[in-house]
């Protein structure tokens, strides 16, 4: 398994299973994955959205929150935020083990 693999799925693991979208979500994690690398701490519900919408742009090209995020409704906007505090926790925790060794 690779590192990004294995991220990805740390940062799946963070997330109650009823929040895990359908199907085949490896390619979706894999870009959360990217994020926490890319942008630690830093990442952000807009970045969330942008990744969830490259994924799904493939899987549902008309889905209905296929929109910039700040086109969405709040409800919509918080429903990426389960997935923006699992990217935050991995990296911290990853961060604090990183400090420790």
């Amino acid at each position: 398994m690779s590192y990004v693999d294995r991220l990805a799925r740390e940062i799946q693991q963070e997330l109650p299973r009823d929040l895990l979208p359908a199907g085949e979500t490896d390619e979706l994690f894999r870009l959360y994955a990217l994020l926490a690398l890319l942008k630690g701490t830093e990442v952000s519900t807009q970045d969330v959205h942008d990744a969830w919408s490259t994924w799904m742009s493939a899987r549902d090209p008309n889905h209905r929150s296929l929109r910039p995020f700040g086109e969405l409704d709040p409800e919509t906007q918080r429903a990426d935020e389960p997935f923006l505090a699992a990217i935050k926790t991995v990296v911290a925790s990853r961060s604090r083990t990183a400090a420790t060794s």
